[in-house]
C-alpha cells in the first residue's frame, strides 16, 4: 500500500483511538491493527504498542483513565484551537472557519460537536485524503506536539497515538519548532469569553465528541 493510501487508515486509526473508549472499542481492534500494520513502521508501532494496552486493559479502567487523562487535565486538551488561541474571539472564528471547511468536504457535524477536537480533526483528514488532511494538520502543528509531550511527560498509554499522529508529518523545523517553544513557555491566551454558537463555556473543556469511523460503521455520539 502506498504512503498516500496508508495515510488516511492511520488518520482514521488514531481518531477511533483517541475517541471515549465504549463498548464498541473491543470489537474494533482486529481492524485497527490492521490499520495499524499497514500505517508503515514509524506510524504503526506505537499504535500498535496502544493497542496492546487497550487489549490487556478491562474497558471501564481504560475510560476512567480517558476521562483522567483528558477531561481533568488542561495540559492534555484535545480541542486544539485552544493551544492557539485559548478561550478567545478568535478561537471562535478558527472554529467556524474549520465547521465551514468541514461542510465543504462533505462532512457535517451535529450541533454538539466542536470541529477542533483531534479526533475530529483526524476524521476529516481521512476523509479528505493524504494532501488536505496534512494540510490541515500541519496548521495545528503546534498543539499537536504539545499534547503528545505533555502526554509522555504523564506517561499515559495515549502518548503513543499521539507519537504515531506526529509519524504522519513532516519533521519539525525551523519556525515550527519555536512556535511548539513559544507555546510550551507561555501557554495559550487567557482572555475569557463566551464562544457560542458552538457551546456553553462550562460545556468546552470536557465530552470528546465522536467522528463517524470508516473503519467500520459507528454512529456518532458513542463518546462522553
Amino acid at each position: 500500500m502506498s504512503r498516500a493510501a496508508a495515510l488516511p487508515l492511520a488518520w482514521q486509526a488514531q481518531s477511533v483511538l483517541l475517541s471515549y473508549p465504549d463498548e464498541q472499542l473491543p470489537g474494533r481492534l482486529p481492524v485497527l491493527r490492521r490499520a495499524a500494520s499497514a500505517a508503515g513502521a514509524r506510524a504503526g508501532h506505537p499504535l500498535h504498542r496502544f493497542l496492546d494496552h487497550a487489549a490487556r486493559t478491562p474497558l471501564p479502567d481504560l475510560a476512567a483513565d480517558y476521562v483522567a487523562t483528558f477531561d481533568h487535565r488542561k495540559r492534555c486538551c484535545l480541542f486544539l484551537t485552544y493551544y492557539a488561541h485559548g478561550d478567545t474571539r478568535k478561537r471562535g472564528m478558527a472554529l467556524l472557519q474549520l465547521k465551514q471547511s468541514y461542510a465543504a468536504a462533505g462532512l457535517r457535524l451535529t450541533d454538539d460537536e466542536l470541529p477542533d477536537h483531534l479526533a475530529v480533526v483526524l476524521e476529516f483528514a481521512a476523509i479528505a485524503g493524504a494532501d488536505a488532511g496534512k494540510n490541515l494538520l500541519q496548521q495545528h502543528r503546534a498543539g499537536i506536539e504539545l499534547l503528545r509531550l505533555a502526554l509522555a511527560e504523564a506517561a499515559s498509554p495515549w502518548a503513543d497515538v499521539l507519537a504515531s499522529v506526529s509519524a504522519t508529518l513532516p519533521p519539525l523545523h525551523g519556525e515550527e519548532r519555536r512556535a511548539v517553544a513559544r507555546l510550551a513557555a507561555q501557554g495559550p491566551p487567557e482572555e475569557q469569553v463566551g464562544l457560542e454558537p458552538f457551546a456553553p463555556p462550562e460545556y468546552m473543556p470536557r465530552s470528546p465528541y465522536a467522528p463517524q469511523p470508516l473503519l467500520s460503521p459507528q454512529p456518532r455520539g458513542g463518546r462522553r
